[in-house]
């Protein structure tokens, strides 16, 4: 989930090894009788993660005998490497990144949302011609390298001149070009937007039709080996998340501690746009939702991607995730 501009990222990279060493160090060590476990994120601490966290600061992994430690992604690090190497335990991802690795030979699987629906999103200027997906023919849109979610659109809605150009980890292009179109995550960039005094609309990207699940995961071998940490790990995160959502204030300075390329002011948005969005819990005002994924999704993205031609090599989607952990 980027967000920091390169200096900040340069910045905060003696800041996190400084920080994380010690728990790294101590991994190997049970404390207090707990199962040592580490988690792989896939950014730098953030209120996107916010329930794992919380989960940690609140003790709800100790009820569950599990010492977790939070890993924060090192500089040109591959989650799904360091999870499939065994370096960490569990990882952070999406359902069609699951899928993709797959057919690259990694056996991941997927044992948890942590996000029923993606917050990557494409942000346009008030005043933009562009209001559905339809109208980025004849565009250029900043987005990763790679995109699948453009490739699908550009395929469901048959666009012909639509141009991929590189994304930065800024909005300085965006704000100096009234024309210009940028993925971003919902719950980061408008807020950045807004503060510099431009108005904006947002569209989820999920509302193409491509609508991955966002999830934690494991290798087959550490689910089949360890179902019952699994199992302890994925019920004390959505216990996590569920208190997040409830009173972020606590993890939120924890947060700010970790990461100082933060501010309350931006991690209250971020929270109010998970919560406003739906995004954890599905928009059940339950929270029952909350970790829960479906096989119709899992087949959903698996055709999607196959479509496309983007795995590489045949799988079975059934063999890519487990519904079993989520009670």
């Amino acid at each position: 989930m980027s967000k920091l501009s390169p200096v900040a990222l340069l910045s905060l990279a003696a800041v996190f090894a400084f920080t994380f060493a010690g728990c790294r160090s101590q991994k190997a060590i049970p404390t207090g009788g707990l199962a040592p476990i580490r988690l792989q994120l896939d950014w730098y601490p953030q209120p996107e993660q916010g329930g794992f966290f919380a989960a940690q600061l609140l003790g709800y992994y100790k009820d569950e005998g599990l010492d977790v430690t939070l890993s924060p992604l090192p500089q040109y690090g591959s989650v799904a490497q360091l999870v499939a190497t065994g370096k960490a335990d569990f990882g952070l991802g999406s359902s069609d990144q699951i899928l993709e690795w797959n057919s690259n030979g990694l056996p991941l699987v997927a044992v948890s949302a942590t996000m029923q629906h993606d917050p990557q999103a494409i942000m346009v200027h008030k005043d933009s011609p562009i209001h559905d997906f339809r109208d980025l023919e004849g565009h250029a849109i900043a987005a990763q390298t790679g995109a699948t979610w453009l490739k699908l659109v550009i395929s469901r809605y048959g666009l012909h001149q639509v141009r991929q150009i590189p994304q930065t980890l800024s909005i300085a292009n965006f704000l100096a070009d009234p024309g210009y179109v940028q993925q971003i995550f919902i719950t980061s960039e408008p807020f950045f937007a807004k503060q510099a005094g431009a108005e904006v609309r947002t569209l989820l990207i999920s509302s193409s039709g491509y609508d991955p699940y966002r999830v934690s995961f494991t290798t087959r071998e550490f689910a089949s080996r360890h179902p019952e940490l699994v199992s302890k790990f994925v019920r004390a995160s959505i216990r996590g998340w569920q208190a997040y959502l409830s009173d972020p204030a606590a993890t939120n300075a924890l947060l700010l501690k970790l990461n100082p390329a933060l501010n309350p002011a931006q991690e209250a948005y971020t929270a109010q746009a998970l919560r406003d969005g739906g995004f954890i819990t599905g928009g059940d005002p339950t929270s029952a939702l909350t970790g829960h994924m479906t096989a119709a999704r899992w087949q959903s993205s698996f055709d999607q991607l196959n479509s496309l031609g983007i795995l590489h090599e045949p799988i079975d989607p059934a063999t890519t995730y487990s519904l079993k952990f989520v009670q």
